[in-house]
């Protein structure tokens, strides 16, 4: 007796996928980016990763822009919020969080890129405002200047991010630092008086011990200076709102690609 084939499994018997949402597309593009890097998580990549198509994506996220900036958002979660909930001196517990979210972005040389230019909008990024306005108030910063001071504290932090990502990836970059020691040291106290009296001191310090004195020196000048004024005529210098602080042109998302308004990354 001939054995039977098996009979073709009906397409309508298989499980099916699970639906997809904007929750679930970010969750694997975050652990997309763990694995294989952000450069990595474009909407086709993430598609092969999810089983579907790329134009399914953008129902839910329109460009890879917009999803480097969910990523960042989900990665805020990290940040260590406690200090604004803590006692002490609201200088050094504001320090405390600026400094742990640096070290997020420290973890992730890519994003930390990124966020130069990424605009989250997601319930990290609130609670991350939150927290520096609240601590920034506690201090005594007029509420126009915490306004404004957040962007700057919040670009300084993700431009020291983005500078240390860069260096930590030149394999040069000890050679270079050592050049620069030794041009420093040798200057002409003629020419560069003085580059030669301070010598060392201009490089010197750990980076931790810079960073924070830095958002020390932008915490003085957020409670003492002028109040800003919105009304100011604008200069004609270029948007100057990089990082994860509010932009002056807020509400204003990544720009579409040409002709198709989605992301065409491969």
């Amino acid at each position: 007796m001939t054995p039977h084939s098996p009979s073709p499994r009906s397409r309508r018997e298989r499980p099916a996928k699970p639906a997809l949402t904007r929750a679930g597309i970010v969750a694997t593009a975050v652990e997309l980016m763990r694995a294989e890097g952000l450069e990595r998580v474009t909407m086709r990549r993430l598609a092969q990763e999810l089983d579907t198509g790329p134009a399914s994506l953008y129902v839910y996220v329109r460009n890879t822009a917009e999803l480097h900036a969910a990523v960042l958002d989900e990665l805020l979660g990290e940040v260590d919020l406690s200090p604004a909930r803590s006692a002490g001196d609201w200088r050094d517990r504001l320090v405390r969080l600026l400094t742990s979210y640096v070290e997020v972005l420290f973890e992730h040389p890519a994003l930390a890129r990124s966020a130069l230019v990424a605009r989250p909008s997601g319930e990290h990024y609130l609670d991350l405002v939150e927290a520096v306005l609240a601590l920034l108030a506690e201090g005594g910063a007029a509420p126009q200047r915490a306004a404004w001071g957040l962007d700057l504290l919040l670009q300084y932090g993700t431009a020291t991010a983005a500078e240390h990502s860069t260096r930590a990836e030149n394999l040069d970059a000890r050679q270079d630092r050592e050049a620069l020691t030794a041009v420093l040291d040798n200057a002409s106290p003629d020419r560069h008086p003085r580059i030669a009296a301070l010598g060392h001191d201009l490089i010197a310090g750990t980076g931790e011990a810079r960073l924070a004195w830095g958002f020390q020196v932008l915490l003085s000048g957020i409670v003492t200076a002028p109040d800003p004024d919105p009304d100011t005529p604008p200069a004609t210098a270029p948007d100057t709102g990089a990082g994860t602080g509010t932009p002056p042109d807020a509400g204003a998302g990544a720009a579409p690609d040409p002709d198709t308004g989605a992301d065409t990354t491969p």
